[in-house]
C-alpha cells in the first residue's frame, strides 16, 4: 500500500496543517511517511506546496516523481494545475472550486474548470461554501482533506484524531470545528460519488 500526495495552494490556506494531520493520523497506524515542504513567498499569496508519501514499507525519497502522484490535493483550482505533471495515469484531483485571486492576470475559471476536467478522476467543491456552513470559514483545508480521505489508505477516525490532536491546543471549540468541517468535507465527496 502506498499513498503519494501532492498538497497545493498558496499561502495562508492551511496546507501545512493538511500536511501534519496526514502525517499524525500516518504514525498513528503505524506507516511510513516522507514530506518535502516547498514554500513560495514568505507572505499570504504565495505557492505552497508539499510532497506527501504513505507506505506501509519504507520510503527512500521524500519527492514525488513525475508522473507518480496518486493524488493532487488543491484548496486552489489554479495551483492543482500547476502539479499535472506529476499526476500518476490514475491519479485523482481533488480542488477546492474557489480562486484565490492573488494575480492581475489570474485565468478565467471556465478554462481552469475545463483544464481540471481533462482528467476523468477529479473531484472540484465549494470548500470554502462548505466550511462556512459547518461553522468556519477559515476551515476549508479541513473540508478538502475530508473530501480526499475517502481516497488516502488511512483510517478516517485517525485523520479525526489527528485533527482533534493538532487542534486541541488552540483552545476553545477549534479543534470541534475543525473536526466537524473534516466531515462535511468527506460527506459532500460521498455525496457526489453515489450521484
Amino acid at each position: 500500500m502506498k499513498t503519494d500526495i501532492i498538497l497545493a495552494g498558496v499561502g495562508g490556506q492551511g496546507i501545512l496543517s493538511i500536511a501534519a494531520a496526514i502525517g499524525l493520523a500516518a504514525v498513528e497506524s503505524n506507516l511510513f511517511i516522507k514530506q518535502a515542504e516547498v514554500h513560495g513567498m514568505s507572505q499570504r499569496g504565495g505557492d505552497v506546496q508539499s510532497n506527501l508519501r504513505i507506505s506501509d514499507k519504507e520510503i527512500c525519497s521524500d519527492l514525488i516523481p513525475l508522473g507518480q502522484a496518486d493524488i493532487i490535493l488543491s484548496i486552489e483550482p489554479v495551483e492543482s494545475l500547476r502539479y499535472i505533471p506529476y499526476l500518476a495515469k490514475n491519479g485523482r484531483i481533488i480542488t477546492n472550486s474557489v480562486p484565490f485571486v492573488n494575480i492581475p492576470n489570474y485565468p478565467d475559471m471556465e478554462m481552469v474548470v475545463a483544464e481540471i476536467n481533462k482528467n476523468p478522476n477529479n473531484i472540484i467543491i465549494d470548500a470554502d461554501a462548505i466550511a462556512k456552513n459547518a461553522g468556519s470559514p477559515r476551515s476549508s483545508n479541513m473540508v478538502m482533506l475530508g473530501a480526499a480521505s475517502h481516497f488516502i489508505h488511512i483510517r478516517f477516525e485517525s485523520l479525526a484524531n489527528a485533527v482533534r490532536n493538532l487542534f486541541s491546543a488552540k483552545g476553545g471549540n477549534i479543534a470541534d470545528i475543525n473536526i466537524k468541517a473534516l466531515q462535511a468535507g468527506r460527506d459532500a465527496v460521498e455525496t457526489k460519488t453515489n450521484e
